[in-house]
């Protein structure tokens, strides 16, 4: 999904609280050793950022199809040499390598738990076929025995609020079939500043372990407290 709409705004809204980048990157700091990492989805560059900090000798990869995206994360992150960058489509990417660790938390592909429920999987690519075929280029880049994360998140819901800049905040959820449409909104006072709407699809959790199964990756449950990622294992 494309996020040029959303790109100018994109760091403000994340970082007033809706993503807790410490804490995701304490996360995937739990699942070391590994050398190389590519993130699927880097949108801006906020959690490489984190990660380089703590680990300069990680070679990191991201890619995302928003260019706009891409140039915001090229400035964050141009001062690490450990960092790539790529504007690919992981629909059809291709790197020629592969990585260790390959992880997306509301990037490309996530799992959604609520309360006691079974999670369910959410991907920013609404129709089957595109998925499977950016899962298995996925595959392609984690080498055997390597992992991989899909973050969690809570339920989706509407709400709105102020944000640190003092614009308010807002998004919208419209149910479909096997997925959802969520609309986000920016407004400066009377003014409306950013508007857009993403597709997700929805995979229940016996779907998606098939379909990550299917190719080479193996659920790997881990009970680390607070955890932020589901883990597989690729074969």
């Amino acid at each position: 999904m494309d996020y040029t709409n959303m790109s100018g705004h994109y760091d403000v809204i994340m970082t007033s609280g809706y993503y807790d980048y410490k804490g995701i990157v304490d996360s995937l700091v739990k699942h070391k050793p590994f050398d190389s990492v590519l993130e699927i989805g880097c949108g801006t560059g906020l959690i490489l950022e984190e990660l380089a900090k703590r680990d300069a000798q990680i070679k990191i990869t991201g890619v995302d199809l928003t260019r706009a995206m891409l140039d915001i994360a090229q400035k964050r992150l141009g001062k690490f040499p450990s960092i790539e960058l790529s504007e690919q489509n992981v629909v059809h990417f291709d790197l020629q390598k592969q990585f260790d660790l390959a992880f997306s938390y509301g990037g490309v592909w996530y799992f959604v738990i609520d309360g006691d429920n079974e999670p369910f999987m959410v991907s920013h690519i609404p129709e089957d076929a595109p998925n499977e075929e950016g899962l298995h280029q996925l595959s392609k880049h984690v080498q055997s025995g390597g992992q991989l994360l899909l973050g969690i998140q809570g339920p989706h819901h509407d709400y709105e609020r102020p944000i640190s800049n003092g614009m308010i905040y807002s998004q919208k959820i419209l149910p479909r079939e096997r997925g959802f449409i969520k609309h986000y909104y920016l407004n400066d006072g009377p003014n409306k500043v950013m508007e857009q709407t993403v597709t997700y699809r929805t995979y229940s959790f016996e779907e998606s372990l098939k379909m990550l199964s299917d190719n080479g990756f193996e659920y790997a449950p881990n009970s680390d407290t607070g955890k932020k990622f589901l883990s597989f294992k690729k074969r």
